[in-house]
């Protein structure tokens, strides 16, 4: 049995990579996403150097708060303009910007131009990075059918992103070593180019959303997101300790320095090696993520993930060895891998598509200004209470508050669980096989269960249609002019004649024996079903085939505008 469990947890991993593969939506959105990410982390390292180059330690710390700054307060702010349309189009535009002011840079190193113009070109690519990632983000879930695939698109972008923090500075110095920072600013922008590139070739079929208002109100849109995360306590949250992360992971970089220099004793390249334990830990972490994928805990998981964000940089207070210190760092990187595949899903899960991206913007801004005032705290308990103090505190800050969370996460888990099982059996319906995921779970959310005794009338043939139906449990006969037409099993519905021709029940549907159904109101029926082509489609194709089958000998017209209460 041991051994079967493990085999079956292996080839879920396995599955977690090969379903991105399969997909080509997912795979090109996912190498976008590396192409992306190197060209910003090389593109840093670049900017890094002029910036240390003409104005040493200072002028390095000033031009990185100087790309901090936007990011945080223009990432709400900007976010709604991904919700408003096709969200690989605001990718395409972002990655063109990027590397367009890239390619910029490029050209004032290669003439030796004033620092400034690399340094407002910077500014110009961060702002446009800003919307990136919660436009990536809120696009993962629509380009994917189940709740497992998008926790698979997690872990595949999170080992990408791993990567990236690799590959990037990697690729940046082997440059470095035979050319200059032009090229490896040039070579950032054909990055950029390159991700934008892949995403010309997406296609799915986008839900519906409302065009952009006439006169737009960034501020009225970006406070939707914010309300929403307000309304609704899981998001609240999974943010809040997202906050908490980053704010350990703002002190992580001052502490690393003093760490490695004082504690330590290993002097600058000490530092380096502390943070490549991390992303170490990272790439392990992203490829052991791939085991959850089906487990159906991510709420548990995550709250692991944020536990390990803070023991691990307590533990190297209390033991102040190098080995330990690489080796608890690495602890470090698997807990943020736990957290981007754990989080990001579940954001992504319970978050209204038409605002995901808003939400994922309130996320970026959370983590940017946390990490800052991190940095700061980090900085004031050293100097006040010494290093290993400072460590042990903020070590204790991630895990507090995931113990606190941990009973309200697994609660989320449940409930997640139940929304698995109802997508499920829309799924097994032809005409909801189309939909993308938060159509599924949009449509899952309004399920309301009916139960019926044998022998009693679900709806009557004439009758006003009002309601969709999804056999749970049980059978049911379909009677049409007094003779039985079918009968329906569980993973099958009824009612969507009614609803899609706006006309009267053609039909009467007896529950054979003891019935479970789940009913969708039409309000939430129809503009799911009708709003996406493939759907629509398949629900005409469904309904033609059933009138061919049965056609009622009396016609009826169409209902009147205001139907009696459902009947339950």
């Amino acid at each position: 049995m041991g051994v079967d469990a493990r085999r079956g947890r292996l080839g879920q991993a396995a599955a977690a990579f090969t379903s991105n593969a399969r997909n080509p939506n997912l795979r090109r959105a996912q190498m976008s996403f590396l192409g992306a990410w190197t060209a910003e982390w090389a593109f840093t390292v670049a900017l890094g150097i002029v910036a240390y180059r003409d104005g040493g330690a200072t002028a390095l710390g000033l031009v990185g708060l100087l790309r901090m700054v936007p990011s945080a307060i223009l990432a709400p702010l900007l976010s709604p303009i991904a919700d408003r349309g096709r969200r690989e189009r605001v990718l395409i535009l972002v990655s063109t910007i990027r590397g367009v002011a890239t390619a910029g840079a490029a050209v004032v190193a290669a003439v030796a131009g004033p620092p400034m113009v690399i340094y407002l070109l910077a500014v110009l690519s961060t702002i446009a990075a800003t919307l990136y990632r919660p436009a990536h983000s809120a696009l993962l879930p629509s380009l994917c059918r189940t709740g497992y695939e998008l926790a698979s698109a997690n872990v595949v972008r999170g080992l990408l992103d791993s990567a990236a923090t690799l590959v990037g500075p990697l690729l940046a110095a082997v440059l470095l070593q035979f050319t200059g920072v032009d090229v490896v600013f040039a070579v950032a922008a054909a990055s950029s180019f390159w991700a934008a590139a892949l995403l010309l070739r997406l296609r799915y079929d986008a839900p519906p959303r409302p065009p952009a208002p006439r006169r737009p109100n960034l501020v009225r849109e970006a406070a939707e997101g914010i309300r929403a995360v307000a309304q609704n306590r899981d998001l609240t949250l999974i943010l809040g300790l997202a906050a908490a992360q980053a704010l350990t992971r703002g002190a992580l970089t001052v502490l690393s320095v003093v760490v490695a220099i004082e504690l330590l004793g290993t002097g600058e390249p000490g530092v380096g090696a502390l943070m490549a334990a991390v992303g170490v830990g990272a790439v392990l972490g992203s490829l052991a993520a791939s085991l959850l994928v089906g487990t159906g805990r991510l709420g548990a998981w995550f709250a692991v993930g944020v536990g390990l964000w803070g023991l691990p940089i307590a533990l190297v207070g209390l033991v102040p060895q190098q080995s330990a210190a690489l080796g608890l760092l690495a602890l470090v990187g698997v807990g943020n891998a736990l957290i981007d595949v754990a989080g990001f899903t579940l954001i992504g899960r319970m978050a209204p598509d038409e605002v995901l991206a808003r939400v994922f913007g309130v996320l970026e801004s959370l983590v940017t200004v946390f990490i800052g005032i991190g940095a700061i705290v980090a900085s004031l308990m050293i100097d006040w209470f010494g290093v290993q103090t400072a460590l042990v505190t903020i070590g204790l800050v991630c895990p507090v508050l995931a113990a606190a969370a941990w009973r309200r996460l697994r609660s989320l888990d449940r409930s997640v669980d139940i929304l698995d099982l109802d997508t499920g059996l829309l799924q097994r319906v032809p005409m909801f096989r189309p939909l993308p995921l938060p159509a599924v779970e949009r449509l899952a959310r309004g399920l309301e269960p009916v139960s019926v005794a044998t022998g009693h009338v679900v709806f009557a043939q004439g009758d006003i249609g009002d309601r969709y139906y999804l056999i749970e449990s049980g059978k049911a006969d379909v009677m049409g002019d007094g003779r039985v037409i079918a009968t329906l099993g569980p993973g099958e519905g009824f009612g969507e004649i009614a609803l899609l021709r706006r006309t009267r029940r053609t039909a009467t549907v007896v529950a054979r024996s003891d019935l479970r159904l789940q009913a969708l109101e039409s309000d939430r029926f129809l503009p799911v079903v009708l709003g996406y082509t493939p759907s629509a489609q398949q629900a005409s194709t469904a309904v033609d085939v059933l009138l061919d089958r049965f056609d009622p000998k009396s016609p009826f017209e169409d209902p009147p505008p205001a139907p009696p209460a459902p009947k339950q």
